[in-house]
């Protein structure tokens, strides 16, 4: 088997990889119930998709200039995605999309002015008795 029909196959995988992931997060996105959910759907397995889709294609046209200029969108999308997700987060937290009863920071410990530690933080009664 020559090196052109690996990688077309691989390309193939990619491309078919690709495609299934971001037909998930469309449907992900259509189907979850709340904007934190929907925005998750919308950013993980689309990222993974597309870049999935630029090996794809990458691997058929076997071409460096082609590549420099899929390395790129694949970079900004890298670059670009965190923080517009960050930014629908941040606005649905301010519009009253997201309820702060939703959001689960996790347990931090709380540090005094001297840089020790002071113990966990107070229990405000805001969390659920399972989290």
């Amino acid at each position: 088997m020559s090196w052109t029909t690996v990688a077309d196959l691989l390309g193939l995988l990619s491309l078919l990889g690709g495609a299934m992931l971001c037909f998930a997060a469309g449907v992900g996105v259509v189907r979850f119930p709340d904007l934190l959910t929907r925005m998750h759907a919308g950013t993980k397995p689309q990222v993974l998709g597309l870049l999935l889709v630029l090996l794809g294609v990458w691997l058929r046209t076997r071409s460096g200039m082609d590549g420099l200029v899929l390395l790129l969108v694949g970079f900004f999308q890298l670059v670009t995605i965190p923080a517009g997700a960050h930014m629908v987060g941040r606005a649905g937290f301010r519009t009253g999309q997201v309820r702060p009863a939703d959001i689960h920071p996790g347990r931090r410990e709380r540090v005094d002015p001297s840089g020790e530690e002071a113990g966990p933080p107070p229990d405000d009664g805001a969390r659920t008795p399972d989290g």
